[in-house]
């Protein structure tokens, strides 16, 4: 074998090796989709451990399963009493390591010759995002209220006090621009954010690493986090390595 058929057989690999690795779903609502279905026995929401169902859209939260009491009058705030899919790692915090979140492309222009950016731009014309978008080890079952609240806020290491949502141990500072969650998610949310940081190269601070590291090594997996690891596995096609 010349060095030219040497080198042309290297470059075939690591682009196929690149685009296995990168191979997933790329659609934010279909992974949605199929993580209802494999939530179907584990209806539980992470940051409050609320019951919820599918069968009443306008009243999914079962409150007095986990004493729930919305910050804003869930007669006038439908998110009160609606789960969706938070992205625990925010698009943001990833969104903005890419150009096209940041400054916008050629391409993101609207009707009226207008350039934009940010996630609109970026879902348009960059794969690796959208495949990051959905990637399910990222999305969890949240209340709506707590998941508009929470922002993109990252999470403190201090404890989380009941009393802003009921007997909800979460709560955020507004201020601060943080967010407090109770320890026994700490190491699903350590995993996480450890998970994007290899498998996507997604940029994080020395002391967040240093956290979640701590986080993951003091916080094991439920046997929930191990299951729910595997159904993504055979959807989506890989496993977060961090859940063992």
């Amino acid at each position: 074998m010349t060095l030219l058929q040497l080198l042309t057989l290297i470059v075939s690999v690591l682009f196929y090796t690149k685009e296995i690795f990168y191979f997933s779903n790329e659609s934010l609502s279909q992974s949605k989709i199929e993580l209802q279905k494999i939530h179907h026995d584990h209806q539980t929401s992470i940051y409050c451990d609320c019951k919820y169902s599918y069968k009443d859209d306008k009243n999914m939260i079962d409150k007095e399963s986990c004493g729930y009491i919305p910050r804003i009058d869930s007669q006038t705030d439908i998110l009160a009493n609606r789960i969706e899919w938070e992205h625990i790692i925010p698009l943001e915090n990833f969104g903005r390591q890419f150009v096209c979140w940041r400054e916008g492309y050629l391409e993101c222009v609207n009707s009226k010759e207008e350039y934009y950016k940010g996630r609109r731009c970026c879902d348009k014309i960059n794969q690796k995002f959208r495949i990051m978008q959905a990637d399910m080890h990222n999305l969890q079952p949240v209340i709506g209220e707590l998941n508009r609240d929470r922002k993109n806020y990252r999470f403190n290491s201090e404890k989380a006090s009941p009393n802003k949502y009921g007997e909800c141990k979460f709560d955020v500072n507004f201020k601060l621009r943080r967010a407090y969650i109770k320890e026994d998610i700490r190491g699903l949310v350590a995993r996480t954010y450890l998970y994007f940081h290899k498998r996507y190269e997604m940029k994080m601070s020395k002391k967040e690493l240093k956290q979640y590291k701590e986080w993951n090594e003091q916080y094991p997996p439920s046997k929930w986090e191990i299951e729910r690891n595997k159904r993504i596995a055979k959807i989506q096609g890989n496993t977060n390595g961090f859940i063992k």
